[in-house]
């Protein structure tokens, strides 16, 4: 089972239990984060429209910070005599899934009508 969240601008696809490296988000270490617009829930059953989504969230727990590599870059303006370097560097928050949570409490294996039912036509 997995879901597709979103944070900082991207989307994620996730699983109970898989880490990550997302943008950085507000708290601290050990804080428990929940991720509520969920984009996509699939298990025995999907749930992809708005109306199933209603209420289906992602929880993940903060696990640490770290920050991406240096980038730099040089803006140059010719015959002006206009240089300018620059540096930055992204920080990060790693986060580990802990549940996915569909409508009302339960898993998404558990939610809906379970596993397509065999159709009568053909027969």
């Amino acid at each position: 089972m997995y879901a597709v969240i979103a944070t900082g601008g991207k989307q994620h696809r996730v699983q109970e239990g898989a880490r990550l490296a997302v943008e950085r988000l507000a708290g601290a270490e050990g804080d428990d984060v929940t991720f509520a617009p969920v984009l996509l829930v699939d298990g025995a059953t999907t749930l992809a429209t708005p109306a199933e989504l209603d209420g289906a969230s992602v929880a993940a727990r903060i696990v640490g910070a770290e920050r991406g590599p240096k980038i730099r870059g040089l803006t140059y303006t010719a015959k002006a005599r206009t240089r300018r370097r620059w540096g930055h560097r992204q920080s990060y928050t790693t986060i580990e899934i802990t549940t996915i949570a569909a409508p009302g409490g339960a898993k998404p294996d558990e939610a809906g009508s379970g596993e397509p039912q065999p159709s009568d036509a053909g027969e």
